[in-house]
Formats: structure tokens, sequence, C-alpha cells
């Protein structure tokens, strides 16, 4: 097939580019090369074109022929302040539509949307007494005194995470959160409006090489990697315990493969997900452990708003896309740990 691949030169979507590639496609690489993303005077990747896809004229060509998107292209990260919120609204979600726009006028149908975890809001809770539950926000007074997990709202009690599946509310907590949703419901309406096949995959924390180092973008475990390469030792938020899937970035790109080439109708999201939950204490230690350093600290402390855990359910990926991540974490992370990092 032919693919329209956005955001080709950045951490994913190169990995995903390369994958493509090798599984047979005609790829067609564009990024808009944004310093914020890549440095100041980055040059893009051999055959991939520096385009902005808000602009419509200079996307519209390059859509003549194309059977199906892949669209990778994202202002990403929490969002530092309230200052980040036309960034993320102009690149994230004004930008999509334009895409659908131009999609519809090529007649293509078919997009494959990069989204992410985050739509999930704070995760799924069970209480032992009331079953599933929607939990109250962490108050600053539990998180004062080191409590940092959810009580149930009914009984007070201390809750149990559970796997959240593609079904559950969406429910953004931050500026990334919020965009992230808006492009897909973006997307789902456009799906209905012209028939066409959506794939969403939300994404779960992406690790591996070339991920970007030292920014408050990145991810937990490029934080990491930072702070030990800089003689310092991972800082811990809250006690450790915090639920996460960490998943591989080659597997992300073998999840687009197989969405890509899977026969969906409509919009339909799918996690994309290891399937191995594991503790940010734990990715921290695998890290130090792996290139013999100190162990990691910690703090105790916290920031508002963060989530407490939220893992995922992999079993419609395997359903439907045949998608299962190959990477346990445990062993990708020794790996990441001497990866190298984009600076």
């Amino acid at each position: 097939m032919r693919v329209l691949l956005t955001g080709a030169a950045g951490f994913i979507g190169a990995r995903v580019s390369e994958a493509l590639c090798d599984a047979g496609h005609d790829v067609v690489a564009v990024d808009a090369m944004l310093a914020t993303a890549h440095g100041p005077g980055a040059e893009p990747p051999p055959e991939c074109r520096v385009v902005d896809i808000r602009d419509a004229a200079a996307l519209a060509p390059l859509l003549k022929g194309i059977d199906v998107v892949c669209h990778q292209a994202a202002v990403v990260g929490a969002g530092v302040n309230a200052a980040d919120a036309p960034s993320y609204a102009g690149h994230n979600d004004y930008a999509t539509a334009v895409l659908l726009a131009e999609m519809f006028a090529a007649g293509c149908q078919r997009l494959v949307l990069a989204s992410s975890m985050v739509v999930y809001g704070q995760g799924r809770y069970d209480c032992a007494e009331h079953g599933l539950v929607d939990p109250l926000p962490r108050t600053r007074a539990d998180l004062d005194a080191g409590i940092f997990e959810h009580r149930c709202p009914i009984c007070g009690a201390a809750v149990s995470w559970r796997l959240v599946p593609e079904d559950a509310p969406l429910r953004p907590r931050s500026l990334y959160a919020a965009s992230k949703t808006a492009q897909e419901h973006y997307a789902c309406a456009w799906s209905d409006a012209v028939g066409g096949a959506v794939m969403a995959l939300r994404y779960h924390n992406v690790y591996g090489p070339y991920m970007p180092r030292d920014t408050p973008y990145s991810g937990v475990a490029a934080i990491f990697r930072s702070e030990l390469e800089s003689g310092d030792v991972p800082r811990v938020f809250e006690d450790g315990r915090q639920m996460r899937d960490f998943v591989h970035v080659d597997d992300v790109a073998a999840a687009n493969v197989a969405a890509l080439e899977a026969s969906v109708e409509g919009f339909a999201a799918f996690n994309v997900c290891s399937g191995r939950p594991i503790s940010i204490l734990e990715v921290a230690t695998e890290l130090c452990e792996a290139r013999g350093d100190a162990p990691p600290v910690v703090t105790g402390q916290y920031r508002s708003g963060d989530v407490r855990h939220i893992v995922a359910d992999p079993a419609r990926a395997a359903e439907v896309l045949g998608f299962r991540a190959a990477v346990d974490p445990r062993d990708g992370l020794r790996e990441f740990a001497f990866a190298p990092l984009r600076a």
C-alpha cells in the first residue's frame, strides 16, 4: 500500500517508517521538523519532506494515490502550563482537522491515528465492597500525608487498580490529553460522515532508542536516563508504586503495521501496550541495576494532577489486529539503559 506517514522524523515516527518499509509498503514521509521536537536547525532524514500538515495547499498534492494515512505527528507531553494550550490545539487538533478534510477531498478513507493512554484520565479502580468505582481526585491533604492510593467514593476504603479496556470513559486530565481526545473525536466524526475507517492506537508509555532527553515533555524513562547520565540518580515521586505499562517503540511500530493491514471498518480504538504491568520504581531500578549505578531515590514528593495507576488491557488489539508485544519491559529497559538518546 501507499502510505502517507506524518511525523516521520520523530522518535516513534522514524521507527514506524522503517517498519512500514520493511513490510513492503510505499511510504511518503513528512514532518514539520519543529525546533521544539528536533532541535534548532535539525535536518530531516533522507526521503522525508518538510511539510506542516496545517498547510492544506502543501498537503493536498501528497495525498494523491495514497491508500492509508498513518498520522503520528503531534506535540507531546502533559504540558508545562496553560500557555501550552494553543500549541496543542494547533498542532494536534487543527492539523488533524486539515488532514481529514484533505483526505476526504483526495478520496482516501483509511486512517491509523496515534492516540494515547492519557485519554482515559485516572484509569480504572475496584473497591472490595462496591466493585468498579470512579474515585474522586486525590486530595492535597492525603498526598501531603503520604497517602497516595485513591479511595472509594462510597465507603472511603482504598481501591485497587484494574486493566483499562478501550470502552472506558474518556476523561482527559491534561492539555495534551485534551488534544488527543479531540483528535479521536474528529476522526470518529469524520469516519461516520464519509464512511471511512479509523484505527486509533492508544499508546501507553513508549520507550526505546533515540527517545528525546532532557526535556520536561519527555517520558519518565528518558528523564531517568538523563538523570543517570548526568551523574545523578533517578528521583521517583510518591512511593514509586504507581503502576504503568511500558511498551517498546519497536512494538509500537509493529502495532502500526498490524493496524494498517487489518480489515477494520468505522472507528475502532486499540490499546498498544506490553500487557506486563510494572511500577515506576521498578523502571528506575532496572535502569540503575543494568548500569551498575546507585539505586533510585523515592522522594515522597508529588505533582498535582498526576495519575496514580493506569494499566491497559491488551486483549482487543490481540483479537482484532493480531498484535501482541514482543518485548518484556524488564528486558527492554535493561537494553534502554545504554541506548542512544536524542539531544
